[in-house]
């Protein structure tokens, strides 16, 4: 596995490969790499020839009073486990490459970036979108792989990738989730003993949803009543939201339809803010 850390380099390495005809797939991570990403660089290495595993904890997605300082990370274990689930390039660029004194342009995806984390997290997306676009730019991928667990990231970078008309195919790979039902995240490990344990309740009120749908029931405030008792239940500190969306636009919905919905939550055990999804399908 090669490392590249210099953004120019990054650009002569990926021209280089498309002149010779070379497919590059690309998977954007800010590092302390688990299974969930393993998985993603697993699903390039099928679908493209060289894959570019990035590792940057980037700035301007965390808002102020979250955990930038903190967020875990072990460059030495990320290479390890990266070269091992088949990258050929690892990207990590310093955050003063990608972005220089006098940095003043972003992207911003309007609508889809407002709304559930948007609105918790009111300059987060505009980091991501912005941080993605470059990466897209640098490594110049023919395919991208991202998780469904970050289920509106993944929504607002496939508007901006057909808005902005980008000639690279999207590819939303499947929540990885731990033996008792946790989804995958870097930040698990913030989490105590005791709120590890409990932690298994959001993919239970997930699941408690799903059998409510496929049971018939089609009212949202019931079935998120039903949720939010599972949660309460494991002793979280605070349900952010429980939100009934559709996947594409994430518009609210008041009554569950056809073709399908899905339910996002985000919810806090102390400190540790935890995210997860399902997509439902309704008949």
């Amino acid at each position: 596995m090669e490392t590249v850390t210099l953004i120019g380099e990054m650009q002569s390495r990926a021209e280089e490969l498309r002149r010779r005809g070379t497919t590059i797939g690309v998977v954007p991570t800010m590092g302390y790499l688990h299974d969930g990403h393993l998985s993603l660089v697993a699903q390039a290495r099928k679908e493209t020839d060289v894959v570019v595993t990035t590792l940057f904890v980037n700035p301007t997605q965390f808002g102020p009073g979250e955990d930038f300082e903190r967020y875990p990370r072990d460059t030495e274990r990320d290479k390890r486990l990266a070269s091992q689930a088949g990258t050929d390039i690892l990207f990590m660029p310093a955050a003063d490459e990608m972005y220089p004194a006098g940095f003043k342009t972003y992207v911003f995806t309007e609508g889809l970036s407002t709304v559930l984390e948007g609105a918790f997290r009111p300059s987060h997306f505009r980091g991501v979108t912005t941080v993605v676009m470059k990466l897209f730019h640098i490594v110049k991928p023919h395919v991208a792989v991202f998780g469904q667990k970050d289920a509106q990231q993944a929504a607002i970078i496939s508007r901006m990738v057909k808005d902005m008309n980008l000639d690279i195919r999207l590819i939303i790979a499947p929540i990885v989730r731990e033996s008792d039902g946790l989804a995958m995240s870097s930040r698990n490990v913030y989490l105590s003993p005791e709120e590890r344990k409990n932690a298994v309740a959001l993919f239970r009120s997930l699941r408690f949803a799903e059998d409510a749908v496929r049971k018939g029931e089609r009212a949202v405030e019931t079935i998120r009543r039903g949720m939010e008792e599972i949660l309460w239940n494991a002793r979280v500190s605070a349900v952010d939201y429980i939100a009934f969306v559709r996947p594409e636009t994430f518009e609210e919905v008041e009554k569950i339809d056809p073709p399908n919905i899905l339910v996002a939550l985000a919810v806090r055990f102390g400190k540790t803010r935890l995210i997860d999804n399902i997509v439902i399908p309704v008949s």
